[in-house]
């Protein structure tokens, strides 16, 4: 081989190392980049977590606060319900709201309690009436469906219940089949799955019913209802919901026998079982928080208990947006 094309050859050699280093030198350094990159993301999400839960332990004590001094009054006066809370932090800042949750149509009351061989239906009356509110427009049978299929939800037989009830089969027979709870909802969102359900009214009753977890007890503070919640309060005691308007409107109340003996409230003849579902005060609320921190963000539910020794804890939290 003549000495010039073993130059080129040679010349040939260096250029392709020379570009496979730089293709390697690129790579690395992209990759460095986005390593870079991912490590100040985590760092952003984490902080904003942090914050998150600082929130909430701001609320626990918030909270603690509220009940030594609200004497067993609890009411939506209070400095604690203003919504939309905003506190500003360094590179970010913290959005939240507390929601007491006996403001609202607990779900996981509609277990219904068997008295002397029956079954109690006040409670599933009344989330009837809830339904078929007319300005929810929910077809009559749709009502029917739901109110029985919701029972069989969260009861733990597989009987039915009334004419309109659902179990597994009734699941296991949709296109994408799955079987029924048969136990409490531990979030409201649940009540999509149940049998009756259709979303074109259900984001409208979504606001007026919760689930809290491991509760099966209908209790409602009537001192943190707002106008939006006549169609509850109407449906609870039969009133229309212009009178159940001008009820809320009196708030708050000193004590449950004063809104009892309130005229509006005693004209609807409520039974002893009716009575015991409002109180003035609350034992469980709910915050929602979205904390940011420069680009992340990190949203989150936390949901709080105040038992009977008057302390805070947290009994569920979830991480998403508010529901």
């Amino acid at each position: 081989m003549r000495p010039g094309n073993q130059k080129g050859i040679a010349l040939i050699v260096v250029l392709l190392i020379a570009s496979i280093v730089i293709i390697l030198s690129t790579e690395m350094a992209g990759r460095l980049q986005l390593n870079v990159k991912r490590a100040a993301n985590i760092k952003d999400s984490n902080q904003a977590y942090w914050y998150a839960m600082g929130a909430e332990q701001y609320a626990t004590i918030a909270i603690n606060k509220l009940v030594e001094d609200a004497k067993g009054v609890i009411h939506i006066n209070q400095a604690w319900a203003k919504t939309n809370l905003t506190f500003p932090l360094p590179n970010g800042g913290i959005q939240a709201e507390l929601v007491d949750m006996q403001s609202c149509f607990n779900l996981n009351a509609m277990q219904v309690q068997q008295t002397q061989g029956s079954a109690n239906q006040s409670i599933p009356a009344a989330f009837h009436r809830l339904l078929t509110n007319p300005e929810y427009k929910i077809p009559s049978l749709e009502a029917d469906t739901l109110k029985d299929s919701l029972v069989d939800w969260l009861d733990e037989d597989s009987n039915l219940s009334g004419s309109f009830g659902a179990e597994d089969p009734d699941y296991e027979s949709k296109p994408f089949p799955y079987l029924a709870a048969n136990n409490l909802m531990v979030n409201k969102t649940e009540l999509r799955l149940v049998n009756g359900a259709k979303l074109p009214w259900l984001t409208q009753l979504m606001p007026l019913v919760c689930a809290i977890p491991g509760v099966s007890v209908l209790k409602i503070n009537v001192n943190t209802l707002t106008p939006e919640h006549a169609p509850l309060l109407a449906a609870l005691t039969g009133m229309t919901i212009s009178t159940a308007e001008n009820v809320i409107g009196s708030i708050p109340y000193d004590t449950k026998e004063e809104f009892i003996n309130q005229p509006e409230v005693a004209a609807q003849g409520l039974t002893d079982e009716q009575k015991d579902w409002f109180d003035v005060t609350t034992q469980y609320f709910i915050l929602y928080t979205k904390a940011s921190y420069n680009n992340a963000t990190f949203a989150m539910s936390s949901v709080f208990k105040i038992d009977n020794a008057e302390s805070i804890k947290v009994i569920r939290r979830e991480f998403g947006g508010k529901l």
